[in-house]
């Protein structure tokens, strides 16, 4: 039986059945080798020279990740940030980037700050409103439209195959942020996408021990994916081999984790909102979330293990709740096997479009009761008074 006809699931957790030909290891060596050994005649038969262009323990994980996003490339990089900001460095100044309002803060600064700075010319929209979207395409001048779908932390979906369709119109390529809709819920590349983007160091690696990044393309032979991958080696956004090989480790068991963490936000979802502490909860998996129709188009198998409430109290009625929890982490980051708790307009400051009264909240692998149970109870706590 061949490998092409195993389902997503098979690919992850046999990690593309690849064996060690050396040892017939099931699990791969991991190559800490910085350079490769020439041939006398001065050539690289071998197919490897440098450890910041070529590590052989990057290829099993990005060959994964390439098939379980249907695309023909992925590159590994030190960070979602590398990842995001070789993409955007392989434009020129002066070129148009449209960019989704309500997105990763810390990529929204970089493009208001050092972007702009740089000579990009960025502007920032609502991309649920493809009127206003559209208004800002100027054809054979923008060059990149990025989106986040779902995009964090207020949940909002992106129609990914109609923004790609009005991009490419006007000569534009899409980059689509799918950290948190992962392979196992969204194929970006198959409605119409250019490029992915992750932020490995969540869903994918999944154990909140590393800091990674991964772009995907399905197309390698133009001149805009060949800046974006070298820049890879050229700004040396590397990830260490052992960070790669975590990396894998996390993909093998990615589909039982994501719809484990699907399947408790769900429950969360539906049962914080009759609480009654809490003003709304923001999630695409509720019948009457805005953009859960489309959300259920290009989703499948779940709408994600991330939620936001809203809490009664303000500010002050937020950050009570986040200190009264016990099971639930107060911590950043998301897509780990712990569930975690931020008051997330505090982390990103001045200039935030996040709500004061807003917790979001990442959904591990726990008893999805228990985490409900603790959240109930730590909202009755900080209204107690």
């Amino acid at each position: 039986m061949s490998d092409s006809n195993w389902q997503p699931s098979t690919l992850a957790a046999q990690g593309l059945g690849w064996i060690d030909d050396a040892t017939k290891a099931v699990s791969p060596p991991i190559h800490m080798s910085s350079t490769h050994l020439r041939d006398p005649d001065n050539q690289y038969r071998n197919g490897r020279d440098y450890i910041r262009d070529d590590n052989p323990s990057f290829d099993q994980a990005e060959a994964l990740l390439a098939k379980l996003e249907n695309g023909k490339k992925a590159l590994l990089l030190s960070s979602g940030m590398a990842a995001a900001t070789a993409v955007f460095l392989a434009l020129r100044p002066g070129d148009h980037v449209i960019a989704a309002r309500n997105m990763y803060w810390s990529l929204r600064r970089w493009l208001s700050t050092y972007a702009t700075a740089w000579g990009l010319q960025v502007e920032f929209v609502d991309m649920t409103d493809l009127d206003a979207f559209r208004a800002l395409i100027r054809p054979g001048q923008t060059k990149l439209v990025w989106i986040e779908t779902p995009s964090n932390p207020l949940w909002t979906i992106t129609d990914i195959a109609a923004v790609a369709e009005i991009a490419h119109k006007a000569g534009a390529k899409v980059t689509a942020d799918s950290t948190v809709a992962t392979p196992v819920l969204s194929q970006p590349l198959t409605l119409g996408a250019d490029i992915v983007m992750h932020s490995a160091t969540k869903y994918l690696n999944g154990h909140s021990d590393i800091c990674a990044g991964a772009l995907v393309t399905n197309n390698i032979d133009n001149a805009f994916w060949q800046g974006v991958a070298g820049n890879r080696g050229t700004l040396g956004g590397i990830i260490g081999s052992f960070e790669a090989w975590l990396l894998l480790r996390g993909m093998r068991s990615l589909f039982p984790r994501v719809e484990r963490a699907c399947a408790s936000a769900q429950k969360l979802a539906e049962g914080l909102r009759r609480h009654r502490w809490v003003e709304s909860v923001l999630y695409p998996g509720l019948s009457d979330f805005p953009g859960h129709a489309l959300a259920a188009k290009q989703m499948k198998g779940g709408f994600s293990g991330m939620l936001s409430i809203r809490v009664k109290g303000g500010e002050g009625g937020a950050i009570r709740t986040a200190a009264a929890v016990e099971i639930w982490k107060r911590a950043t980051s998301l897509g780990g096997t712990e569930s975690l708790i931020e008051h997330r307009a505090s982390i990103e400051g001045e200039g935030s479009p996040v709500p004061m009264d807003l917790l979001r909240l990442s959904v591990g692998l726990e008893n999805a009761e228990d985490l409900l149970a603790d959240l109930s109870n730590a909202l009755e706590t900080a209204h107690r008074n």
